[in-house]
């Protein structure tokens, strides 16, 4: 493939819209479906769908315009390297799980970007599965999990630290008032999860399948924002990190339930074992070691 037609494909799949990417690459409107044309028939595959005046990627399209980016953004950090001009560049791609994203990872952006300030950074809030994968692939340099181990061999982890957990309920729960709380008490309870962070969530339904517990039924949602809601309204118990609902449970909005042992969970840092780990990606792995645990 062409690095030309490639970035003319990204572009394209980037604004869905052929006469913008054309300005956006001051060519001509013809000239880039010449492009697009030329990478198809090379791939044997279609990348778009024309729905009427709409452009709509296609499977093959999406998997493209992964690989895509991350082509494009080496060529520019190779450039920068072999000109010498001695600056850290480049793109990384980071799935982190939403409650470390919102509430630990912020402090260790704002010190990445003071070290290495034209390294740009897409962070996608994820669930564990398909993690490996992406990894695997090269989409994803740098993944964070919120469990014990990493059970792959082809992937390294370092372990940066536990993340306590609590079990959480609305200030009317009728579990609030008891002086311990254990898996047989949430019998019959509804149960409210995030998808977002389900490593502990597996962690969680272990134990109340051990103890023969059956919940009445359990609420999945994408995002740990709306399991904290969720649960405020009344709609059930959760168990999420203590840091994502400290403020919550300060003001009496939401009960942390005494559960009859602690809870916790690893915070790993996981990448494929044969990634080459450029400037960038170095660095931010140096920052987040030093400092993702200390946002407390």
């Amino acid at each position: 493939m062409e690095l030309r037609d490639l970035k003319t494909f990204v572009t394209v799949a980037s604004l869905l819209n052929f006469n913008q990417a054309g300005k956006t690459l001051h060519a001509a409107q013809s000239t880039v479906s010449v492009r697009v044309q030329a990478l198809e028939v090379e791939l044997g595959v279609r990348l778009f769908d024309r729905l009427g005046r709409r452009v709509v990627l296609t499977e093959a399209g999406e998997r493209l315009l992964e690989y895509g980016r991350k082509l494009l953004d080496l060529e520019e950090e190779a450039r920068a390297w072999v000109s010498g001009e001695g600056l850290v560049r480049g793109a990384l791609t980071v799935r982190i799980p939403e409650s470390l994203c919102t509430w630990r990872l912020p402090g260790v952006l704002c010190r990445f970007r003071r070290r290495c300030p034209d390294v740009r950074l897409r962070i996608i809030p994820c669930a564990f599965d398909g993690l490996t994968e992406d990894l695997r692939r090269g989409v994803t340099d740098l993944a964070f999990v919120l469990a014990a181990d990493m059970p792959h061999r082809d992937m390294r982890a370092d372990f940066l630290g536990s993340e306590p957990l609590v079990v959480v309920a609305a200030p009317g729960c009728p579990l609030a008032g008891l002086p311990t709380v254990g898996p047989a008490a949430l019998e019959g309870m509804p149960l409210v999860f995030a998808s977002s962070d389900c490593s502990y969530r597996r962690l969680f339904e272990s134990l109340l399948t051990e103890a023969g517990c059956q919940p009445s039924v359990v609420l999945e949602c994408g995002s740990v924002e709306a399991v904290r809601r969720y649960v405020m309204a009344g709609l059930g118990v959760t168990i999420v990190p203590e840091i994502a609902v400290r403020a919550e449970a300060s003001a009496g909005r939401l009960v942390v339930l005494p559960w009859e042992e602690p809870l916790e969970t690893g915070v790993l840092m996981v990448w494929h074992k044969d990634k080459w780990l450029s400037p960038a990606l170095a660095g931010f792995m140096e920052t987040c070691r030093d400092g993702l645990m200390e946002a407390d």
